[in-house]
């Protein structure tokens, strides 16, 4: 059942019910009032004829005419004491009596009754006469009811049909007035039916009516389904990301295992028949040299090739560890730590890493006494991403490293003189796999550092500025936090041309 009809039926349950209650109260109301009424004109008129009776002797006695009360729709009877029985005028034939209301009446008492007669009834009041100080009979006011039963019958059917025509109208305007009223909720429902049935996130539910529940529902759904598209896009976004990590990562992997993998069927195939040729040496004094020197030479190139491939995927590992750990929410322990002289062992170290270009350390002077609230290992790694990206991509020229101070903020600069980057790869270098030369493998390494290296920043509070120009080189700067300042500043990037 909707809740249109439920509250339809509420409603018009509650107004049947009202107009029941006030129905039964006003017919009440006036049966009781109109059947009083005439309870009162019957003993007031009783109590005149009593007054204008006229005896003889304190035995006979006479009715006055009962148009000087002006009463033609009253009857009157008297019963005398002797069982004589006179009626008014007005009358062809005695009245009825029950003989339970006359006794009542001999004993003093007045009462009242109703009795049919023939098609209506009549309301007989029995009133005990009195004539000089003694009961002498008893006298039989009546009127007939008809006129009050009459107007009570027109009554109920007045209030029944105008019940049943308000009832009708109420339960009609409420059945479009709640249709009215709850149409937001079908536009919600219909949105939402929309939505499963397409996806269309970006539908919502329009509303102009005022600012009472249902706009408020309105505004709600609207803004739940705000979230809603926002996660969702979200999440297709990062379900892409984790699509082309696993692709870049397979690729990544597929060429050291090739390498590999081809270098093992190279040294098989020189290593069996050499195997062969000894066993069959046997018979021999003495067994010609299995290996030629060549084909030694060749097998120890093959297995360096194998080593060094099963180095490079154990650094892809690594890599792909340290991301799988950002992004379970890893967090990274953190102490005071003195920054010039760690960059000065990473200065140290650089100069022994494969390279072509000239390393030279620029002026450091800016770290004096600074510390920065970080992790030791966590920093040098970082260091050592920068400047190794920086002598993968400057085979001639220089790779530079100095520092700078701006207020509370300490700022370490790698820069270099290599093949450098367009402004629309700029925003992309810190993706995972992401490479800025077009033909993808013409430089060596895993595609991974940089994100590393944001990541890094990150967890410290930091940011990372980057100036680049094609063929002119690229610029590196890790700005952190001098220790004691607040420790999470805002988090970016900031990169020109």
């Amino acid at each position: 059942m909707s809740i249109r009809l439920r509250l339809t039926l509420w409603y018009t349950g509650i107004l049947a019910v009202t107009f029941l209650v006030f129905g039964v109260g006003l017919y009440t109301f006036f049966s009781y009032k109109m059947h009083n009424d005439l309870r009162n004109e019957l003993a007031v008129q009783a109590q005149e004829v009593n007054r204008e009776i006229k005896g003889f002797g304190g035995i006979f006695f006479s009715l006055p005419d009962l148009r000087e009360f002006k009463s033609t729709g009253i009857y009157m009877q008297s019963i005398s004491i002797q069982g004589q029985v006179k009626r008014s005028s007005n009358l062809k034939s005695n009245l009825p009596w029950t003989d339970e209301h006359i006794n009542l009446a001999l004993q003093g008492e007045d009462s009242f009754e109703t009795i049919p007669v023939n098609d209506f009834n009549l309301l007989m009041y029995y009133y005990p006469l009195v004539l000089e100080g003694g009961l002498v009979g008893v006298l039989q006011v009546a009127t007939p009811l008809e006129d009050v039963e009459q107007f009570l019958h027109n009554l109920r059917l007045i209030l029944f049909l105008v019940a049943l025509f308000s009832i009708f109208l109420a339960a009609s305007a409420g059945w479009f007035l709640s249709r009215k009223a709850l149409q937001p909720i079908e536009n919600v429902i219909e949105a939402a039916n929309t939505i499963e049935k397409s996806a269309d996130l970006d539908k919502r539910i329009d509303y102009e009516g005022p600012n009472d529940e249902i706009g408020r529902l309105t505004d709600t759904i609207n803004g739940m389904l705000s979230r809603i598209q926002a996660m969702y896009t979200g999440l297709d976004d990062a379900y892409r990301a984790q699509r082309r990590f696993v692709s870049d990562a397979s690729h990544e992997l597929r060429t050291p295992l090739t390498t590999i993998r081809g270098n093992v069927d190279l040294l098989e195939k020189i290593w069996k028949p050499a195997a062969a040729l000894e066993k069959g040496a046997s018979e021999g004094e003495r067994a010609e040299p299995a290996m030629k020197d060549g084909t030694v030479e060749l097998s120890l190139e093959a297995m360096h090739d194998i080593a060094s491939e099963a180095e490079r995927m154990s650094r892809l590992v690594n890599d792909m560890l340290s991301l799988a750990r950002a992004d379970a929410g890893f967090t990274m322990t953190k102490e005071a730590v003195e920054l010039k002289p760690l960059v000065e062992e990473v200065v140290r170290r650089a100069q022994f890493l494969p390279r072509t270009a000239d390393w030279i350390a620029g002026d450091l002077g800016a770290l004096d006494g600074v510390e920065v609230y970080g992790n030791k290992d966590y920093l040098q790694q970082l260091l050592f991403i920068l400047i190794e990206n920086a002598f993968k991509y400057t085979d001639e020229g220089e790779v530079r490293v100095d520092a700078l101070r701006s207020g509370r903020q300490v700022g370490i600069r790698v820069s270099d003189t290599g093949i450098g980057m367009d402004k629309d790869e700029i925003p992309h270098i810190f993706e995972r796999f992401y490479r800025a030369d077009p033909s993808r493998g013409k430089k060596a390494g895993t595609g991974l550092g940089l994100s590393i290296a944001k990541w890094i920043i990150d967890q410290h509070g930091g940011s990372i500025e980057v100036k680049t120009r094609k063929e002119e080189g690229t610029t590196f700067v890790v700005w952190l936090p001098v220790s004691g300042d607040s420790l999470s500043p805002s988090v970016g990037m900031r990169y020109n041309e």
